[in-house]
């Protein structure tokens, strides 16, 4: 669309919540004429932030997609949600960028959820820039944030612009590879920036970091490393050169500095995406599995090839009904073109591409390899699934949602509104994998979950002001999880005269507990028509999410489909359904099942002379505190605690700091309950 691929970048900005990531994004918008007004998140009138819920809150809650322009580059730009209720919008916005952009706070350092950020990026091999934000504020401290990213994070930070003054003294910053100061302030939207003449304690200040710089660039480029030590003057270009191979093959990555709510060093920091972050070009080709042959493919960053994309995000149109963000990895995709959908392998037509910039859209002919769209028309697709060219198809791997760990039961006020409340819910759960809803089958009541109690206080929220439905809402619960503790074998079989037709099958299933995670899979030499064996893994499924002992869904187990016998003449599927769904629930009530609790990750900063109220309150929680460390005047307590403890924790903790106490919470694992938990929760004992 007018650019050349290598002037392309798909970058994302992530961050801990209140890092400042929005506030980032708007001036990127901004400074690149894309916006012609700088928007304020406290104000509730930034771009990317849409929603009503966020302008409402400050906080982003859904992944926004743009595009802008810099210096005859093309960026499209995806926003995501700091707070971790909304991770699986980080999640799938990794899974499609080719590099991303991490925003810290000046002050808090390497928070909780910017940790998980940075793992998830590790997880997709994503080449990064990290910008220290907020340097302007009270207590913020640049060596002391680039010393906790090079103690907690993978790869190592290259410094590549650092603060001229600190706090309310900060003006500007040094660019370490040209060697020169640069100040803004000049006008209130930080339009104009101009060289600085260096002091000798700035000078003293550059060399200090410089040497940074270059000792860490030539730990791996012998080049480099030679100039460096023979003293030569290393030319910016090849300087840059060397540190954007490095960032891309993941060895490092480099860091920025700058204020987004004060207009400083944010154009160096676009400089970067332009000189650091790969293009489509610079990414490896995209491996799949061609669904016919089950062989391993390759698609490259070429518009000759195939066109293939994924679909890595949902959006519902009350006009233009289902919308995919799809990202091009291959080929060209045109409005009218019919295409596959894997897994389900459905022909479709585009309808409609067009290119977003937040909730607004611009409509298109076509689109290629690399590119970021939006397409309509597409039925059966959902968030990982991948559209393909009719005659060369391939199946990309999906993207995973997390476990939802909290549930409340919801109907709506008044009969009238149910299918209203049940059609809302279908489009919600679409659009966000990691929500989840079902009837229960004893009560008959809905229950719907999510990742928090924000995550439910939003979905309730949106039903009341988009779908107009009001409901009537119980208290949050903790989602528990079932498991098994041995291995066991058992056989389900299934015989009986229905309407004078026998209906026989047998199947025989293995169970073992994992570590994490589940896994359904075959006997090898077990051969069974697919229609079969997609019976019996969905009947297996739904026992998995069902529950057997409490209701709860089922995790940490191996399932193996050992044996199946039916009547080959007279294939009964319920029949195989019966035998298969006998033979687990069996096999799992001998396998000494037990239930687990979600275990949070919880960090509390508060002011120093608290610390004995919070360590106390979070001991009664049943939590253990794993380490209290000081920033500036404030301690910092990093514990674990059970999820059904944690609800209100918000308002005592405000009661405890006198309003000044903050904190973030996130899943870190499962853990067994003992029997006295489980018989409180479920008012049984645990089969023996």
């Amino acid at each position: 669309m007018g650019v050349e691929l290598k002037k392309l970048r798909n970058i994302g900005l992530a961050a801990h919540i209140d890092a400042g990531k929005t506030t980032t994004t708007e001036r990127i918008l901004f400074y690149s004429g894309k916006i012609r007004k700088m928007g304020e998140v406290d104000e509730g009138s930034a771009t990317m932030d849409w929603m009503v819920q966020e302008k409402e809150r400050g906080i982003t809650i859904t992944s926004a997609a743009t595009t802008c322009f810099w210096k005859k580059h093309r960026i499209n730009i995806i926003d995501t949600p700091g707070h971790v209720d909304f991770t699986i919008e980080v999640e799938r916005a990794m899974k499609v960028l080719d590099g991303v952009i991490v925003v810290f706070c000046g002050y808090g350092g390497v928070e909780p959820q910017s940790e998980t950020i940075w793992r998830q990026a590790d997880r997709y091999r994503i080449p990064r820039l990290g910008f220290i934000n907020k340097l302007d504020r009270t207590g913020s401290d640049y060596e002391r944030v680039f010393e906790d990213m090079k103690k907690k994070l993978t790869h190592k930070p290259v410094p590549i612009t650092i603060p001229i003054g600190k706090e309310s003294d900060f003006i500007g910053v040094i660019d370490l590879i040209e060697q020169k100061g640069y100040r803004w302030g000049l006008d209130p939207e930080g339009i104009k920036y101009e060289p600085v003449s260096l002091t000798e304690e700035m000078k003293e200040d550059m060399n200090h970091w410089r040497e940074i710089l270059l000792e860490t660039v030539s730990e791996f480029n012998d080049e480099i490393l030679n100039m460096y030590l023979e003293g030569k003057d290393i030319p910016p270009n090849l300087l840059k050169e060397k540190i954007r191979e490095l960032t891309i093959e993941g060895e490092v990555y480099p860091v920025f500095a700058g204020s987004a709510l004060k207009n400083i060093g944010i154009q160096k920091l676009i400089d970067g995406v332009i000189d650091y972050l790969p293009s489509p070009l610079d990414v490896p080709p995209m491996k799949g599995i061609n669904p016919e042959t089950g062989e391993e493919e390759e698609r490259k960053t070429d518009e000759n090839e195939p066109f293939s994309g994924l679909i890595f995000k949902l959006s519902h149109d009350p006009h233009l009904g289902l919308l995919g963000f799809l990202r091009v990895y291959s080929g060209k995709i045109r409005r009218g073109q019919t295409v596959k959908v894997i897994p389900v392998n459905r022909r479709n037509r585009v309808l409609k591409i067009f290119i977003p910039h937040a909730n607004v859209r611009e409509e298109v002919e076509e689109a290629g390899p690399g590119e970021i769209i939006l397409v309509g028309g597409l039925r059966d697709i959902k968030t990982g699934y991948t559209v393909a060219d009719m005659k060369h198809p391939i199946a990309f791997e999906p993207i995973e949602p997390p476990e939802p760990v909290i549930f409340v039961a919801i109907e709506p006020k008044t009969k009238a509104d149910e299918d209203k409340l049940v059609k809302a819910l279908d489009i919600l759960s679409m659009e966000d994998p990691s929500f989840k809803v079902k009837v229960d089958s004893e009560t008959g009541q809905r229950i719907i979950s999510g990742m928090g109690e924000l995550h439910i206080e939003i979905i309730i929220d949106r039903l009341k002001r988009e779908y107009k439905v009001l409901c009537n809402v119980s208290k949050p619960y903790v989602s528990y999880r079932e498991t098994i503790t041995e291995r066991v074998e058992e056989l389900g079989t299934f015989q009986r005269i229905i309407s004078g037709k026998m209906h026989f099958a047998i199947v025989g299933i293995l169970l073992t507990p994992l570590d994490k995670g589940r896994k359904i899979e075959w006997e090898p030499g077990i051969v069974v028509p697919v229609e079969i064996k997609n019976s019996v893994e969905k009947i297996i499924e739904q026992n998995l999410e069902g529950g057997v002992v409490a209701g709860y869904p089922i995790t940490n187990i191996h399932v193996k489909i050992t044996q199946i016998e039916y009547d080959k003449e007279n294939i009964s599927e319920m029949a195989i359904h019966s035998a298969a769904s006998i033979a687990f629930r069996n096999a799992f009530l001998k396998g000494k099942p037990t239930l687990l609790q979600p275990i949070m990750k919880l960090e509390v900063i508060f002011p120093e002379e608290h610390l004995g109220d919070v360590i106390s309150d979070i001991n009664t929680r049943g939590g253990k505190v794993q380490s209290i460390d000081r920033l500036k005047e404030n301690s910092v307590i990093k514990a674990t605690v059970p999820l059904a403890r944690t609800f209100g924790y918000a308002t005592t903790l405000r009661s405890l700091t006198q309003g000044r106490g903050v904190y973030t919470m996130q899943f870190s694992h499962y853990e067994p309950l003992t029997e006295e938990e489980i018989e409180k929760i479920t008012h049984f004992s645990p089969v023996q």
